[in-house]
């Protein structure tokens, strides 16, 4: 029955030639393979004749040559196939999980599974494929060479296809939902556990490490019965294949044996029929790559549904002046509502507001990061993003602040020195060249980094997402006056719950429940108790 993911999988199998390289070399060493049980018993007729001839000992050893070498080369090539077949995988399951923003309809761990387990599985089905094709190919191979040998042990052996071609389609049949299930739980598994990890330290803090312990591990025994089903099919069919192929030898043994008493057979092609038997059965003994295959089907249908997932609709973005930005009724699902709002070019913007009122999904749309559910947003340029909680990547300190941009040492120190951060950095062992991984940063070290790769950009729109909560009020005011002298003329939009930063703003937009309550400096709108509560917890 036909998966979601067989399309995806016939893409992966096309768009490279290396699988023409790979079936051209398992053609090779599959003819050296088959040939070589002739070659063996032509070697065993002569040892028994008392004579020695050169030509059937160099064939026997040419057969065994170009079969070994064969596997030899198929081992890289397969190797080179597969890689490339993962790589490609994850690009576009990257990309597309990338597009579909955030919030993300995939769970982070669920999605992580996807792009390792699930693209490295997927990316092994030309290998899986030519194996089978291999075995079934030396199946059939086998066949045409015990007819050449004596048409009855074909006819013997043909008997037992119909059985074991049985049992091959029941395993497929019943491994695959067990398979699906398997894949789709580790899945929930690692989303879960993603979930823990990111908030360990709140876990600990509340005492509540074993109830989510408990939580994480809640999938395991469906888990468990998935893995317990693959194993139960699997040693079902290996008993039974274990029990076919010697029942088949000594079948065609038998018949063998009546063919050297009737003269038809000598000694040496009753050991390349019993060869020609043990090849013959080779597709039955393929259980490993038949699960394979299932296995592959699976990742591929889940990677298909990410790859079906439709991209939301990019709000419509236009050109009217450097650094400005306006939203036009724009809604986002349980977040805002209606929102209409123009920030000039060269606006210094706080958004305020209680907890929950919208103001970091305000910043990631007017960022550019969250697509919205209905309205239109309009800005111009290119926008800087700073998070309260940066993850910093690159291999250094440095690399991490010019992360995604070709910004030389000179620009990354400016952008440092801008975001209060490079009398700190010149401090460490390495300076610059501090490994990310070994540099001691505080919580607002690390804030200040975040905020020197979002300048370094030189973006006409710095939105700053509590990227400075961690700061004291004087660090802060010391980072608002510098960026003000590196970026002149920007446009910023600053997150923020301290009175002290809206003060300093041109405009503040103050958020309640999702929706605009009011704009205007932050000494007009003091006047509003219910503005000054924002800041004063109500007090």
């Amino acid at each position: 029955m036909a998966k979601p993911g067989d399309a995806l999988l016939f893409r992966v199998v096309r768009r490279d030639h290396r699988p023409w390289l790979l079936m051209l070399n398992a053609a090779v060493a599959t003819t050296g393979g088959l040939l070589i049980p002739a070659a063996l018993a032509d070697a065993v007729d002569m040892a028994l004749g008392g004579k020695f001839v050169l030509f059937t000992m160099l064939w026997l050893l040419g057969m065994a040559a170009t079969e070994i070498i064969g596997d030899a080369i198929g081992i890289v090539l397969a190797a080179s196939i597969t890689s490339r077949a993962t790589a490609w995988l994850r690009n576009r399951l990257s990309r597309h999980l990338l597009a579909l923003g955030h919030p993300s309809p995939f769970a982070a761990g669920d999605a992580v599974s996807r792009v390792t387990g699930d693209c490295g599985n997927a990316g092994g089905v030309v290998v899986t494929l030519i194996s089978l094709a291999i075995a079934a190919v030396t199946s059939v191979g086998s066949v045409v060479a015990l007819a050449l040998l004596d048409w009855r042990l074909a006819v013997v052996f043909v008997v037992s296809v119909p059985l074991a071609m049985f049992l091959v389609r029941t395993h497929m049949q019943l491994t695959a939902d067990d398979v699906l299930a398997y894949q789709e739980v580790s899945g929930e598994v690692s989303a879960r556990l993603v979930d823990a990890v990111t908030g360990k330290r709140t876990i600990a803090a509340a005492g509540i490490a074993d109830r989510e312990a408990g939580r994480v591990l809640q999938p395991l025994p469906k888990l468990a019965e998935a893995g317990a089903g693959m194993w139960r099919t699997q040693a079902k069919m290996m008993w039974r294949a274990g029990l076919l192929l010697p029942a088949v030898e000594v079948v065609v043994l038998v018949t063998a044996g009546f063919g050297v008493m009737a003269g038809r057979l000598s000694p040496g092609d009753v050991l390349a029929a019993l060869g020609y038997a043990a090849l013959g059965m080779s597709i039955v003994g393929q259980v490993p790559q038949l699960t394979a295959l299932e296995r592959t089907r699976a990742s591929a249908t889940r990677i298909a549904e990410v790859l079906d997932t439709p991209l939301p609709e990019r709000a419509e973005t236009a050109t009217f002046g450097s650094g400005s930005v306006e939203l036009r009724d724009v809604s986002v699902d349980g977040a805002l509502h209606g929102v209409h709002l123009t920030i000039p070019a060269g606006t210094f913007a706080a958004v305020v507001g209680r907890s929950g009122a919208g103001k970091s999904t305000l910043a990631a749309v007017l960022g550019g990061l969250s697509p919205v559910d209905s309205g239109e947003v309009r800005r111009d340029g290119e926008v800087g993003y700073a998070f309260e909680r940066p993850a910093l990547l690159g291999a250094t300190v440095g690399r991490s602040i010019g992360y995604g941009t070709d910004a030389d040492e000179v620009e990354v120190r400016d952008a440092a020195v801008a975001a209060q951060v490079h009398d700190v950095l010149i401090r460490l062992p390495q300076g610059y060249e501090t490994p990310i991984a070994d540099a001691p940063l505080s919580g607002g070290e690390a804030q200040r980094i975040g905020l020197a790769r979002a300048i370094v950009r030189d973006p006409q729109v710095l939105v700053l997402d509590d990227a400075t909560a961690s700061l004291d009020t004087v660090t802060e005011a010391k980072v608002d006056k510098a960026l003000t002298t590196a970026l002149p003329g920007r446009t910023r939009v600053v997150v923020t719950h301290r009175a002290a930063t809206a003060a300093r703003a041109d405009l503040v937009v103050w958020l309640e429940n999702g929706r605009v309550r009011g704009t205007g400096t932050h000494q007009e709108l003091w006047d509003d108790e219910d503005y000054r509560s924002v800041f004063t917890g109500g007090e």
